[in-house]
């Protein structure tokens, strides 16, 4: 709303000054000067209203981007599914693995002859009765393995699954890590945007009174003053811009570390730290077995291996023992049953052995050393994968930091020229042209600066994550 009436009143202004007398013109235009320049003083107090509104509640949390980590590490759904995971690792390696127990099963039969089975007598040939009527057998087994190919590639592959499982995880946090720290880089540059563009529109706002009154002292016309409305009001534009673009994120922040959204924070941030920590040893060594897709890679070559081995052993037997209980009781009176009980009990052992099996093992074998082979071509793939990763992120960040300091030293030039520029056309010496280029040049080198700034910050971070050096 301070945008839209500033607008219209320096289009009034304008207006205004082309169709009023030269006495009449000087004063309506010193009072819309005065009052551009409130309006400008309160935009800019509105924009940081704004962005205060945005993002604080009545008692809003800071974080720095270290806590933004932290709380990403403990909030963000993704990851903490990725947690489940560990947990569902777990509990399948303790399914596989209850075969080691014994195995204790429990069964019971009753049995009613409505007529009882007939026999022939050896030395009277005569039909005989027997048996009785009521027969409950009750039986316990208990079995257990000792020995099978099955059970063996269940003990050599829990911990590779769970292990699996945790490397999953891991790659979760490193992305984790670089998203959220990329996320954070881009909300702290519009930050330091909007504070360069304030600068600017307070720099502007000065550079319009002062070119009124150049135009008053009749020293320049009145085209200087409104090229000073038209510088002011693009950069009112570029502050207005910048500031509606924290909204957005602020949500990509919130969404990356699992904040509420109905919830507001600020972040807090320590540029001079910040430019201490942009220095990375450029001449270490790339090693691949810091990058944790090689280490999932190898924890994947390691499973399909004892996957492997378990078909070579398919040949060999399966050994179990065994003991079995069986009280069984037998009466003609069903009341009387638990009378008579004749218990009998067995314990052995049994062994089985594939013979022919259609030659699927020895096809198996032969799949699983293939996929063994294939494995192998994908760490060289990866490998070069990496290597590319690398390079390219050590030639961004090289070629990032060499334009930082190039352009810091801009900075500090385009400062003491719009400097020299701005007095000398105080004093009547050059247009108010020079003026303008002047301070386009010193808003094109800060914001440049920063924004070399946040992209060393940001080609560091994919250096590290390209040497497997990102830590959670």
């Amino acid at each position: 709303m301070y945008l839209e009436s500033m607008g219209q009143e320096v289009s009034y202004f304008i207006k205004k000054t082309k169709c009023v007398s030269r006495k009449d013109q000087l004063g309506t235009t010193s009072l819309s000067i005065k009052k551009l320049c409130l309006f400008v003083f309160l935009a800019c107090f509105s924009f940081k209203a704004f962005c205060q509104a945005d993002t604080t509640s009545s008692s809003p949390q800071t974080l720095t981007l270290k806590q933004c980590i932290d709380y990403a590490l403990q909030h963000q759904p993704a990851l903490q599914k990725s947690l489940l995971n560990i947990s569902v690792a777990k509990a399948s390696n303790a399914i596989n693995k209850s075969v080691l127990y014994p195995q204790v099963s429990a069964a019971a039969t009753y049995t009613n002859y409505l007529q009882l089975p007939t026999s022939f007598s050896s030395t009277t040939s005569k039909p005989v009765k027997n048996g009785v009527i009521n027969t409950l057998i009750p039986s316990v087994g208990v079995t257990q393995a000792l020995f099978s190919p099955s059970l063996k590639y269940v003990l050599k592959t829990a911990p590779l699954v769970q292990k699996e499982a945790e490397q999953s995880t891991d790659s979760v946090k490193i992305e984790l890590v670089a998203e959220v720290s990329k996320s954070f880089y881009n909300l702290l540059l519009t930050l330091q945007q909007i504070d360069v563009l304030k600068e600017d529109t307070v720099r502007l706002s000065q550079n319009l009174r002062d070119s009124y009154h150049q135009y008053v002292g009749g020293i320049v016309d009145e085209t200087d003053y409104e090229q000073a409305t038209i510088t002011l009001n693009n950069s009112t534009a570029s502050l207005r811009q910048a500031t509606e673009n924290l909204q957005p994120q602020y949500a990509t922040l919130k969404q990356l570390i699992g904040y509420p959204s109905a919830s507001q924070f600020n972040i807090s941030f320590d540029t001079a730290q910040m430019l201490t920590e942009i220095d990375i040893d450029t001449t270490s060594p790339l090693q691949y077995e810091k990058r944790i897709e090689l280490k999932q890679l190898h924890t994947e070559q390691n499973i399909q291996h004892e996957l492997t081995n378990y078909y070579h052993n398919a040949a060999l037997p399966t050994v179990s023992a065994f003991f079995n209980y069986v009280p069984e009781f037998e009466n003609n009176n069903f009341a009387k049953l638990p009378d008579n009980v004749y218990p009998y009990s067995t314990i052995g052992l049994t062994a089985s052995v594939p013979i022919f099996t259609g030659f699927a093992r020895t096809q198996s074998v032969h799949r699983a050393e293939l996929q063994e082979k294939e494995l192998g071509w994908s760490e060289n793939s990866l490998k070069a994968n990496i290597y590319s990763e690398y390079t390219t992120a050590l030639a961004n960040y090289k070629s990032n930091l060499n334009n930082l300091q190039t352009l810091d030293k801009n900075v500090a030039m385009a400062k003491r020229v719009y400097f020299v520029v701005n007095l000398q056309y105080k004093q009547g010496v050059v247009a108010y042209l020079n003026v303008i280029n002047a301070e386009s040049n010193l808003i094109t080198a800060e914001i440049g600066h920063l924004n070399a700034l946040f992209q060393v910050l940001s080609s560091k971070i994919d250096l590290e994550k390209a040497r497997g050096e990102i830590k959670y």
